[in-house]
């Protein structure tokens, strides 16, 4: 279990926290190993009936660990095993009992797609969203290009996921991926009360309506697949070294002898 993770039950409702805040929650490897452990537990502890995502600090996450997966690529350890990344977004595509999230920042790359697989998701006030692959040299992960496109039309699902502008909440909230902006101080106790109204619920009922309500979970697993399988492709490019080079060089990449 990462210590940049904080995992804890509340009643019915398991939490799970980044903590992070000195590295603006930006998520390692060890990290989604953690996450995607606590997921997988959840799934077969009966006495958790909701599970909600929050975060420590002022960003809720900045995405991946650029150094950490630089440093690592798109796999670490056993070449056949499942990469942890890859299992935290299967957990999420998975899940059967209802996932909400507190977004009290900015959530950038994979903080924006997996809250495209939660049934709840409250923001901040102060939260913004942002979605740069692109503009990593790299391409949207989570089925987000399946999924965003179907909350919120092909137009503004490309506002975020080709030019990579960053939205703030009630631009999110009319995008439709966030289900109400709140002020910054109610966020904890909004998200919190609505995670303990769900997991208060006939647990029978709720999986087999979120079921219904998910009927193309095997399309959304292969398209999340062959996401996978470009992006781990990418992380290998001369663009993505490029942009991650610039990225820790503060300074714009230079894409003109790409492609």
């Amino acid at each position: 279990m990462s210590d940049h993770i904080g995992v804890s039950q509340d009643g019915a409702v398991l939490r799970l926290r980044f903590n992070r805040p000195e590295k603006k929650n930006a998520i390692t490897v060890n990290m989604y190993a953690a996450l995607a452990n606590a997921l997988e537990d959840a799934e077969k502890n009966d006495s958790i009936r909701a599970v909600l995502f929050e975060a420590d600090g002022d960003i809720f996450t900045a995405g991946n660990d650029i150094g950490d997966f630089m440093a690592n690529g798109a796999e670490r350890g056993d070449p056949h095993a499942t990469p942890p990344v890859m299992r935290f977004l299967l957990a999420l595509a998975n899940a059967k009992k209802p996932l909400l999230a507190a977004v009290q920042g900015g959530a950038v790359g994979v903080g924006v797609t997996m809250l495209f697989h939660c049934d709840l998701v409250f923001a901040s006030e102060r939260a913004t969203f942002h979605t740069p692959f692109v503009n990593l040299g790299l391409v949207p992960e989570a089925a987000s290009s399946l999924l965003l496109p179907q909350i919120a039309g092909h137009q503004q699902a490309a506002e975020m996921l080709i030019a990579g502008k960053k939205i703030d909440a009630p631009r999110a909230e009319k995008f439709g991926f966030v289900n109400e902006v709140v002020a910054h101080e109610a966020l904890e106790k909004t998200a919190l009360d609505a995670a303990r109204n769900l997991a208060a619920k006939a647990p029978t009922a709720m999986r087999l309506t979120k079921q219904l309500m998910k009927p193309n979970r095997d399309a959304v697993i292969a398209h999340m697949k062959n996401e996978g399988e470009h992006f781990a492709a990418q992380l290998e490019s001369a663009e993505f070294r490029e942009a991650g080079m610039a990225f820790m060089q503060k300074r714009k990449p230079d894409f003109s002898k790409a492609g």
